[in-house]
């Protein structure tokens, strides 16, 4: 998946943005997380398993020497995840797709009056809940660059299509983006005024849903009970 985008800022200068997916894996729900006890082992070896394959790489420009700082990268809070309700009602029971952004790790090159060179990966979690009806999911995300607390200076949308294999309920995936070109209207302007945010496209009721910082704690193998505690680790 490759895409561009392209924004004028003034008479001679432009943004954009391009990606593209680099890899995914399947993870199986374990059944070790009927008690409380085997919920934090099942959290343990889950994060450990993503850390290993996801190996928090090294962004391609880190090492290169910068006139400033990097631009912010951030997951917006409201945004951070993708949790779908069938009839509107918040209950595990009644969960669809889920997603979640796991991580990101960014990197950027610039000097002199140049533009800002970045780029970012992202580390998604995605879930099939117990209403999901196919094995497959298109999910949909977005990029932004802005200036710090100012306005929007580009947007892109990007399609994230996943397949769950069967038996299974939860898959990673890594999209890159190269690159996020920011243009500079001369060398003293660094880095630190841009912002690039990343966000799951969502209702207003998703949303929502995490701007009051609601979670479920669901027992797998057992019936699944509504519970939304806030600050509880989400299973997707």
């Amino acid at each position: 998946m490759r895409r561009k985008l392209s924004v004028a800022l003034s008479a001679l200068m432009a943004l954009s943005i391009a990606a593209t997916a680099t890899s995914v894996y399947a993870q199986q729900r374990g059944r070790g997380d009927q008690g409380q006890g085997g919920g934090d082992d099942d959290q343990a070896a889950k994060k450990k398993k993503r850390d290993d394959e996801w190996n928090q790489p090294k962004a391609p420009l880190a090492q290169l020497r910068n006139a400033g700082p990097c631009p912010y990268v951030k997951v917006l809070y409201d945004a951070s995840r993708y949790v779908e309700f069938k009839e509107g009602k918040e209950s595990a029971a009644q969960t669809g797709f889920t997603g979640e952004i796991q991580g990101l790790s960014s990197g950027c090159a610039y000097k002199s009056s140049d533009p800002i060179k970045m780029q970012v990966q992202i580390l998604f979690e995605l879930g099939r809940g117990p209403l999901a009806t196919d094995s497959r999911k298109t999910y949909r995300y977005w990029v932004a660059v802005t200036e710090r607390n100012k306005d929007v200076l580009a947007k892109e949308y990007f399609d994230l299509p996943v397949n769950f294999p069967q038996g299974q309920d939860r898959v990673y995936a890594t999209e890159t983006l190269k690159t996020i070109t920011i243009p500079r209207a001369d060398e003293k302007v660094s880095g630190s005024n841009f912002e690039v945010l990343i966000g799951f496209d969502i209702t207003p009721e998703m949303a929502a849903f995490n701007r009051d910082g609601k979670r479920f704690r669901v027992n797998a193998g057992q019936t699944q009970q509504a519970q939304t505690q806030p600050g509880t680790p989400a299973k997707p």
